[in-house]
């Protein structure tokens, strides 16, 4: 055995038993998620996962397998992974499952990535669906209601692609891929404040679209961002409820302001991410690309690309450096990305994005979870991988309980 096949599976055994240290952590995951050679690495962590020291009962083979084909994932998103074919011996990969299913969600920060498959392949090579759950959740996906300046409402997600409607200097479009797009006219003119329109998401929803002056806004579930049909005067302003992710176009005589709540956040062309929803602890905007300034009728602070402000109703600004901005925009993405997080936190993204109800039946399980899963997966899939670290659950209708 190589250094580095030595070094790969004293780091896995480590990991597993709880025993590594922070700097031998960073050092897996580092390893994992930088790799130049994707096929070297899956023989690896093959190789790692079998020389594990696994004592918990074995699961179901079938499951096993299942399971492990969609683990390993590269830091760059769903299209790069590669899954590990099964090997001949079936004990391997019961090995294999129970240490993967102890790895999903340890709580010391395994970035893994759950991509399950909606088909399976019969022998005749065609796709057969699997059975849903009696009692299960599908996932959001791309719904949004347009209100017009004049009332109407357009509900998005149902609507054909082309031509929706025109606000004065603006053609409002929806193209193939889903997304809003308002482009520039000539049918408006003189001073007339432009119309105000607002698209919103549902809980379960999420939706893409292009203002007049060519910015981009993602809106998360249970959004809602409200803009003029066409941008005059000496700024661009917009307002948002929850969450939104903007990549704003330059224009230095025509700073950008995103009002929310009492808090306006100010740029010129930047990317960032806001995160406001009114069962959140506190309003929290990352800053990726540009400079952004955030003030209120208290306090006012800059941030420099790689820092996030957070901020709540009963203190000032709090600006941390180096926030993993990957965490702030996972959603965007399609992934649910935790970072030491609570199963209170994780519920209220479940709930927002499977639009159900979440309570919990008796004290609320005291543990931390950091992992990736896909956000397309059902409401029963992403609680089965908390149930790995003893967190139960049933769902009923539109429901989900935590169990003690």
């Amino acid at each position: 055995m190589s250094a580095f096949n030595a070094r790969l599976n004293y780091l896995f055994n480590s990991y597993y038993h709880q025993t590594a240290t922070q700097q031998e952590r960073d050092e897996l995951f580092e390893i994992i998620n930088s790799s130049a050679n994707d096929a070297e690495l899956t023989a690896l962590i093959h190789e790692a996962w079998n020389s594990l020291e696994v004592n918990e009962p074995l699961f179901d083979a079938t499951k096993s397998m299942d399971m492990l084909n969609n683990i390993l994932q590269s830091k760059s998103g769903p299209d790069d992974i590669h899954p590990i074919r099964p090997p001949n011996k079936n004990q391997l990969w019961l090995k294999v499952g129970v240490a993967a299913a102890v790895m999903v969600f340890v709580g010391f920060g395994a970035y893994v990535f759950i991509n399950q498959q909606k088909n399976t392949i019969n022998k005749k090579g065609q796709a057969r669906l699997k059975p849903m759950p009696a009692h299960d959740v599908l996932p959001g996906g791309n719904k949004a209601i347009l209100t017009l300046g004049n009332g109407q409402t357009i509900t998005l997600d149902s609507a054909k692609n082309g031509l929706l409607a025109n606000q004065g200097a603006a053609h409002i479009k929806k193209t193939h891929d889903g997304q809003l797009v308002y482009e520039a006219g000539k049918n408006e003119t003189g001073d007339a404040p432009a119309a105000m329109n607002t698209v919103s998401t549902p809980r379960g929803g999420q939706y893409q679209l292009v203002l007049n002056d060519g910015s981009k806004v993602w809106l998360n579930s249970a959004s809602s961002l409200s803009f003029p049909a066409v941008f005059k005067g000496p700024a661009r302003e917009v307002e948002i409820t929850g969450e939104a992710y903007f990549e704003v176009a330059k224009n230095a005589k025509m700073p950008f302001k995103v009002k929310v709540n009492n808090t306006v956040v100010e740029v010129l062309g930047t990317h960032f991410n806001i995160m406001a929803y009114n069962d959140e602890n506190a309003m929290k905007t990352t800053l990726l690309e540009g400079s952004v300034k955030i003030s209120n009728k208290q306090f006012s602070s800059y941030l420099k690309p790689g820092q996030q402000a957070s901020l709540n109703q009963s203190g000032p600004i709090k600006i941390t450096y180096e926030p993993d901005a990957d965490d702030a925009i996972a959603w965007k993405e399609g992934i649910f990305q935790f970072r030491d997080a609570g199963i209170e936190a994780i519920m209220r993204q479940a709930a927002r994005w499977y639009d159900v109800e979440v309570s919990f039946a008796g004290n609320i399980p005291v543990k931390e979870f950091t992992g990736r899963i896909s956000r397309n997966v059902k409401a029963s899939e992403l609680m089965g991988m908390l149930k790995y670290m003893g967190v139960n659950f049933k769902i009923e209708d539109k429901h989900i309980t935590v169990l003690p």
